[in-house]
């Protein structure tokens, strides 16, 4: 078993559909690697980079 870490100790990521940045979950310990985005809600919009029906 691994030492637990401190919250500011985890590795980090940015979204590729909001550009926020976001923190390692357990849930994600096998394929962090592969994961992209920060919630269901970016990944189901998509690598767009923008919200759908909002301009800027």
């Amino acid at each position: 078993m691994t030492a637990a870490r401190k919250k500011g100790e985890l590795p980090e990521k940015v979204c590729v559909g909001c550009g926020r940045v976001f923190v390692w979950r357990r849930k994600w310990a096998r394929d962090w690697e592969r994961v992209l985005w920060c919630s269901e809600r970016c990944r189901r919009a998509g690598r767009g980079g923008k919200e759908r029906g909002r301009e800027g």
